[in-house]
């Protein structure tokens, strides 16, 4: 929502706006000339309203919907606005159970670097982006597609169906999981909804292209019967574009056909990573940049906010209190979005192989109540890379108070330690702070986890370092020391 506010902020439109929490992102908006009250619902719209657009998370009975209805006023869904700015342009939309974010902002970049001039919507902060939105040309600005409707990158979230209202020209599929079970019955039904979104794409004779992963996307349901081009990407040489990965070195190879058609460095780690920036890659070439062109891009691009984003680190000075006689500690401390199992044990296996820390301590807030009790197992087999594990309480959005009594934290915590791993249920954020004051070890690596508001804990933490600390969060990008 607030990427497509910014995007008809600058395209000249008055916008105005309200959320019922203040945050980063409404200090941003408020500074990008968009004005957001904050705070309960509005029962009456500034005078001037054309348009309300509604995030899905709006049910129809929210009281400034009904107030656009009592004035005659137009209302549509985030997802129905962005496929009405899709329309006319080169769009490009990136679907995936995991890996959104990042695979935009990826493309995105690469697009930027290789003079090509998107526009873009993604739904992190991305500093080498200058945010999460930016308004390209309104024709491609260079490479073999010259002068077409210019490219409009986003990404494409399968929540409630959004995703069957975009009007893409290239479409991404990533991967496909079960994921949004409070929406969707079964798997089968996920699996559905993406293939409707891919046949959405427009005929191969008029340029319409499809990008699945050859495995876990469920390939052969999906591109059954499409008219568009398709094309595989993965590690296995039955691709049509084939990805190689050393994770000792981060180093990403691209194959077609058996030949080597691109090499680079990823700044961020792990191998879905590099599925993420093969991706990237294979777009932009679609879009007319140039290989060498786009490793060059892919290897400058240092992440985006959350993503094994490393907020910095911090001495732990012993010897006085409740830590006397012990050594001083040095804790690296880094933040993760990872809200789904399968995100949460790629993102811990990626810091373990890239910084190999003395212990892997990982704070997992879980993000609504229904993913958990849906994907209790798979939660609690997804942790084996930390050494300890602690779990606030459940952030609760999205669900019935009636959901809040079905499962708990500790309930997580129980299958953990059924699995032999270390792990706690510490209710608040002050509390696991102070937890962590007390019990981090020289050589540490503390990171938090969830979609929720548990960066804070990371943030508190480094925020107690003393003036001696070697605090450093301004001199570091996502993932990577500046």
């Amino acid at each position: 929502m607030s990427g497509l506010a910014m995007m008809l902020r600058l395209r000249g439109a008055h916008v105005t706006g309200s959320d019922q929490s203040a945050g980063d992102m409404i200090e941003r908006l408020d500074a990008a000339g968009i004005d957001v009250r904050v705070g309960p619902a509005m029962q009456s719209l500034p005078q001037e309203t054309d348009l309300v657009i509604a995030s899905a998370a709006i049910k129809p009975g929210h009281p400034e919907i009904l107030a656009a209805q009592a004035k005659g006023i137009e209302w549509i869904t985030y997802a129905e606005a962005l496929g009405i700015a899709q329309s006319g342009m080169t769009a490009v939309s990136i679907a995936g159970t995991h890996g959104k974010s990042t695979t935009t902002a990826m493309t995105s970049w690469v697009g930027m670097r290789c003079g090509l001039d998107p526009s873009v919507i993604v739904g992190a902060t991305c500093t080498q982006l200058g945010g999460g939105t930016r308004t390209g040309s309104p024709v491609i600005a260079s490479g073999r597609l010259l002068d077409n409707p210019g490219i409009l990158v986003c990404e494409a979230c399968e929540f409630n169906r959004s995703f069957h209202q975009h009007r893409p020209t290239i479409g991404l599929i990533n991967n496909i999981e079960e994921d949004h079970l409070d929406y969707y019955s079964s798997l089968d039904e996920i699996i559905q909804s993406f293939k409707e979104f891919a046949e959405r794409l427009p005929a191969a004779r008029v340029g319409g292209k499809l990008l699945i992963a050859e495995d876990g996307a469920h390939r052969r349901q999906v591109s059954a019967g499409l008219k568009c081009e398709v094309a595989t990407f993965g590690f296995s040489p039955e691709s049509d574009y084939q990805v190689v990965y050393d994770a000792a070195t981060n180093k990403v190879g691209l194959l077609w056909n058996g030949y080597w058609i691109a090499v680079w460095t990823n700044l961020m780690p792990g191998s879905h990573n590099a599925l993420n920036a093969a991706a990237a890659a294979i777009i932009n070439y679609w879009l007319g940049a140039d290989w060498e062109d786009i490793a060059c891009a892919l290897s400058e691009f240092g992440g985006l906010d959350r993503r094994s984003q490393l907020l910095g680190s911090r001495t732990l000075a012993r010897g006085e209190g409740k830590t006397a006689g012990k050594a001083d500690a040095r804790v690296q401390v880094y933040d993760d979005y990872a809200h789904h199992p399968t995100e949460c044990e790629k993102t811990l296996r990626a810091l373990r192989g890239a910084h190999n820390p003395k212990r892997l301590i990982c704070v997992f807030q879980p993000h609504q109540h229904s993913r958990t009790r849906f994907l209790l197992e798979q939660f609690a087999n997804s942790f084996s890379g930390a050494d300890e594990v602690v779990v606030p309480h459940i952030y609760f959005v999205r669900d019935s108070e009636a959901e809040k009594t079905r499962v708990s934290a500790q309930d997580l915590v129980d299958r953990l330690l059924a699995r032999g791993i270390s792990a706690c249920h510490i209710g608040s954020f002050d509390a696991i702070t102070e937890y962590l004051e007390q019990n981090c070890q020289d050589g540490d690596l503390v990171v938090t986890m969830g979609a929720g508001p548990v960066n804070k804990i990371a943030q508190e933490f480094l925020a107690r370092a003393t003036v001696a600390d070697d605090h450093a969060s301004s001199s570091v990008v996502s993932g990577q020391v500046a």
